[in-house]
């Protein structure tokens, strides 16, 4: 069995995507793998067979990562055009394209809205005479993560006849759309007008839109309401997620609500403590997207995390919920038709695949997993000081012996609503395949065990840090040949955050990796893009309010107590948790004397680790290993 290197992950096929035909007799799929030499993913179409099982390339240029069915069987995938538009292609079965429509601005989403007509966000600029040679700022946030500026820039919804080709705008020029749903003639839509900035208190409202008369009809008013979820069981029925937020604030989770069309009124239906439409279980094996939520039969069918799982669930106009309807690990996207079933995710240790009732119709990486030594995590648990389970892992060095001594490494998960699990993990493979120990489990904060255990608003570095000193402290005992005088611990993002609390807490760890990481919730509040919202819904304070509060929950402020060598991972164009993080951490530890290190990546945004360029993905995690090893 060889082991498992860095750039193993080149040879992996990335699926995503699936996606039915209209008469469920084919269905759609993207495949994605990372280029070396032209450091980027190449992405092609592929065409299952419902009734054989088998599979057909469709695309061979390596630019098709999405694609749309149309209402008459059309599959249909767009290529960047001139300017703002964007051109979409038909790739018959024999490999021929033609152009088939052409948007006069690039889709972020779109649907089939019947007549040859498709619904569709785009980005629109109100500022689109800016002047050129500098950036005019007069909202915030005013950038967002993975994108550019986006003072005045806004998601708006439009409808685009195929026929005619004119575009009719559903919204204004400053409201922005969060989500929409198309049903015969009526289009749902979940949005909010704003200028000037956007808070915690910027919540989107709930419109129906007929196509017929153009009239818009507000169900829910702005600011009332967190909404995401929003599928049709009838013509005048709609299945919503949302919270009012009264129990646990902006970190609880959305309920299931009932809409009624005709009289406006919602009801819950359902007071579900769980993500609903998210894939929550961490990993840095996929890429790609896919539904997440969707009707069928008249129930919604939603992806949720549970544990350290993420399930596929079905939740009827009643409120009355299934069991999980996938095995242990993670479903990350799925389609329904009928009686048949197509899911794609991760299981076991396995890389993602497609399964059609529960049954794998996809094997491309199968012989990659055949010849590598993957390692099984093996689950433990122990209960808190609160009376809260908490569960965590551990995985054996590769050609581990009983009795010789091992180095081991802790690994805290983002977030903090997300949750570690038993699913294929690439970086945390590669660590044991080097010879350390690796353990890494779910502290208070994390998603999938309820709003109780979720709800550390307030109490960042508290509780939730006992957590993760608590589990070491457990898996050195259950280890005894992890070597104790040799730990490491790295983190991302949250993990970022809890690694530089940890090395201004204690001096117990020998080495450190912060990646992508928080330092001050001062700055975080004033340059992340979500800054203004989730500092007040993490830290339960603003620095105008209460710095005092904000300032002591900052790992900068126990950063001139730091003994452990630390290297931090950064990127330059990060705006979750901007530069500025890291880079205030580095100085604060090397002007304490402390060993360190910051490695700042060009171009590349909080997604490095999962989906960044594959030659800084390898540089990223050669930089880790090197400087645990030394």
């Amino acid at each position: 069995m060889k082991k498992i290197k860095i750039e193993d992950f080149l040879d992996f096929k990335y699926v995503s995507k699936p996606g039915f035909s209209p008469d469920g007799k084919k269905a759609a799929y993207v495949v994605q793998q990372a280029d070396l030499e032209g450091n980027k993913y190449l992405g092609d179409l592929y065409l299952l067979d419902i009734e054989s099982g088998e599979s057909k390339r469709l695309t061979s240029t390596g630019e098709v990562k999405t694609y749309l069915w149309t209402e008459d069987g059309q599959l249909i995938f767009p290529v960047a055009g001139d300017g703002d538009e964007q051109q979409w292609f038909c790739s018959s079965e024999e490999g021929v394209s033609e152009l088939v429509l052409t948007l006069p601005f690039k889709a972020k989403s779109i649907v089939a809205a019947g007549e040859g007509k498709y619904a569709f966000t785009a980005t629109f600029d109100n500022n689109r005479n800016e002047p050129e040679g500098y950036e005019v700022l007069e909202e915030a946030p005013f950038w967002e993560e993975g994108g550019a500026y986006t003072s005045g820039k806004r998601r708006r919804l439009w409808i685009f006849d195929s026929k005619s080709g004119a575009t009719v705008p559903v919204t204004g020029p400053w409201t922005e759309v969060k989500t929409f749903v198309v049903h015969g003639k009526k289009i749902m839509y979940a949005g909010f007008e704003w200028q000037g900035a956007k808070s915690e208190n910027t919540l989107p409202g709930l419109y129906v839109y007929d196509m017929d008369t153009c009239e818009t009809r507000c169900l829910i008013a702005q600011d009332m309401m967190r909404i995401d979820v929003l599928e049709f069981l009838d013509d005048n029925t709609v299945m919503m997620t949302a919270s009012d937020n009264k129990k646990h604030g902006l970190m609880q989770n959305l309920y299931i609500y009932r809409v009624d069309l005709i009289s406006g009124s919602y009801e819950g239906i359902n007071e579900y403590e769980y993500s609903i439409g998210d894939v929550c279980t961490a990993s840095d094996a996929r890429l790609g997207g896919g539904s997440t939520a969707k009707e069928a039969g008249g129930k919604l069918w939603f992806l949720t995390t549970v544990g350290e799982s993420t399930f596929l669930r079905t939740v009827d106009r009643d409120g009355n919920m299934s069991g999980n309807l996938t095995p242990v690990g993670s479903c990350d996207s799925f389609d329904v038709y009928g009686d048949n079933i197509l899911t794609c995710g991760l299981f076991g240790q396995k890389l993602t695949a497609l399964y059609l009732n529960g049954k794998q119709v996809t094997f491309f990486n199968d012989e990659w997993e055949k010849e590598h030594c993957i390692a099984v995590p093996e689950h433990h648990t122990f209960t808190d000081a609160e009376g809260f389970k908490v569960h965590g892992w551990a995985m054996k060095p590769a050609g581990y012996e009983p009795g010789k001594k091992y180095p081991a490494i802790l690994h805290i998960h983002g977030g903090p609503r997300t949750a570690f699990g038993e699913v294929y993990h690439h970086e945390m493979q590669m660590w044991a395949s080097a010879g350390y120990f690796v353990f890494y489990c779910n502290p208070r904060g994390s998603d999938g065990y309820g709003d109780d255990f979720a709800d550390i608003c307030g109490k960042f570095g508290t509780v939730d840090y006992d957590n993760v000193m608590q589990f070491m402290d457990k898996m050195l005992e259950e280890y005894p040949d992890a070597d104790a005088s040799r730990t490491g611990v790295t983190g991302g993002s949250y993990g970022g955050f809890m690694t530089n609390w940890i090395i201004g807490h204690t001096d117990r760890f020998k080495a450190a990796v912060s990646q992508r990481s928080t330092a001050n919730w001062i700055t975080f509040e004033h340059t992340s893009d979500i800054g203004a919202v989730f500092t007040y819904k993490t830290q339960d304070a603003r620095t105008r309010t209460d710095i005092e509060k904000v300032w002591n929950h900052s790992p900068l402020k126990y950063a001139d107590q730091c003994t452990t060598p630390t290297l931090f991972i950064h990127s330059d164009k990060d705006h979750r948790c901007w530069m500025v993080e890291g880079l205030q951490m580095f100085t604060a530890v090397k002007m304490s004397g402390c060993d360190a290190r910051l490695c700042l990546f060009h171009d590349e945004c909080h997604d490095l680790s999962r989906s960044g360029k594959p030659k800084n993905r390898i540089s990223r995690m050669k930089e880790i290993l090197a400087w645990m090893d030394k």
